[in-house]
């Protein structure tokens, strides 16, 4: 059976072994058919957070605040099913990485494929490319657990597949 889970390790304080079939469910997930189209201009995520509880702050203020129903379906995050099932998603290595945390002589990442093939590329480079987890609704069993894209999409139809190992060196 082939393993489904990838590693992080190499000049790191955590290495970490990580299952990318759970990230389906995570909302940094982006469209692979959208992720190198969008130009969008990205925020600060600390930023976002700190807009995001002032903005709660100020409606509990202004209109009270209620306690949760446990009752209610307002708690519940809910998908929709058939797109999850039907479209292709990544998401940024980039917290993963810095979950990671490098050392200081972390300069580099050696990308290594099941079949012992390796890559090797800046940490800068490493940390803007996207991870493909998912085509068409479903897991990359056969090629995966993860395909690794660069975040202008220069290799969009040829991935690095197979990614077992990212090593910082």
């Amino acid at each position: 059976m082939k393993e489904f889970v990838f590693f992080i390790d190499g000049e790191v304080a955590h290495p970490l072994t990580i299952d990318p079939s759970v990230w389906i469910f995570d909302e940094r997930k982006v469209h692979l058919k959208d992720a190198f189209t969008a130009k969008e201009q990205k925020e600060d995520p600390e930023i976002a957070y700190r807009k995001a509880i002032s903005a709660q702050w100020d409606k509990e203020i202004i209109e009270g605040n209620e306690a949760p129903n446990p009752n209610s379906n307002d708690n519940k995050i809910s998908y929709n099913k058939k797109e999850l099932f039907q479209s292709s998603y990544g998401i940024a290595i980039e917290p993963f990485i810095r979950n990671a945390n490098p050392s200081e002589k972390a300069t580099a990442a050696r990308i290594v494929t099941k079949s012992g093939e390796a890559f090797t590329y800046s940490l800068a480079d490493i940390t803007s490319m996207i991870a493909g987890f998912s085509y068409e609704g479903k897991p990359l069993k056969d090629d995966g657990p993860i395909h690794l894209y660069f975040a202008d999409g220069s290799n969009r139809e040829n991935p690095i597949k197979d990614v077992q190992r990212i090593s910082l060196i």
